[in-house]
C-alpha cells in the first residue's frame, strides 16, 4: 500500500513538473513575441485595403472603397477628448467650405455619444466620419496620437503629415497643394 502511495505521489509530482514547463515555454514564447504595429505604409503609400466602420450608422465598408472621385482627400485623427483637437476644428471646417478636398476623419478611441455631442458643439467637416475603437487603422497610416492629419491624393500616395493641430500655416500650405 506504501509503495503505491508513492508511486501515486510520484506520478502527480512528475505531471506537476511537466505542467510547469509547459507554462513556462508558453509563457517565454508568449513575452518574446513582438507586439509592436507597425504603419503599413510603403513608398510614402498608405495601405487603404481594410474595413472601416461608420461612426453614424455603424455600417462597415472597405476603406479604399472611400476613396474614388476626388484628386485630395484629407484624413484626420480626432476624438473628443482631445483638447488640441477642439483647436483645429475651425481649420477643418475653412479647409471643408474654401477647398475641393474629401474630408474624412477617424475617431480614435472613443466613445459613440462623446463623439457627436463634440461635432455638434465644434462644427462637423468631415464627409466621412470613421471610428477607430482600438486604435489599430490610425498605426497603419502612421499615426502615433490625435490630432494627426494626413493629406494624400487618388493615388493613396502621402503628400504631407501633419502632427498635431493643424493651424494656419498648414491651412495655407494645404490650400497651396491642392489648388491644381
Amino acid at each position: 500500500m506504501q509503495f503505491l502511495e508513492k508511486i501515486k505521489k510520484s506520478i502527480f509530482s512528475l505531471i506537476i513538473l511537466i505542467l510547469l514547463i509547459i507554462s513556462f515555454f508558453v509563457f517565454k514564447f508568449a513575452l518574446q513575441k513582438e507586439k509592436i504595429y507597425t504603419p503599413k505604409i510603403t513608398d510614402n503609400q498608405i495601405f487603404t485595403d481594410f474595413k472601416v466602420q461608420f461612426l453614424i450608422d455603424e455600417k462597415q465598408v472597405n476603406f479604399n472603397k472611400v476613396l474614388t472621385g476626388k484628386n485630395f482627400y484629407l484624413i484626420n485623427i480626432w476624438s473628443s477628448w482631445c483638447e488640441p483637437c477642439k483647436d483645429e476644428s475651425k481649420y477643418l471646417l475653412e479647409l471643408k467650405n474654401n477647398t475641393p478636398i474629401m474630408m474624412i476623419g477617424i475617431n480614435y478611441k472613443d466613445k459613440k455619444k462623446n463623439a457627436l455631442n463634440f461635432l455638434k458643439l465644434y462644427g462637423d467637416p468631415f464627409e466621412k466620419i470613421f471610428v477607430d475603437k482600438q486604435g489599430l487603422i490610425s498605426i497603419n497610416f502612421g499615426a502615433y496620437g490625435v490630432p494627426e492629419t494626413f493629406l494624400i491624393n487618388n493615388d493613396n500616395k502621402v503628400l504631407k503629415k501633419y502632427i498635431g493641430p493643424l493651424n494656419d500655416e498648414d491651412v495655407y500650405e494645404i490650400k497651396k497643394i491642392t489648388k491644381n
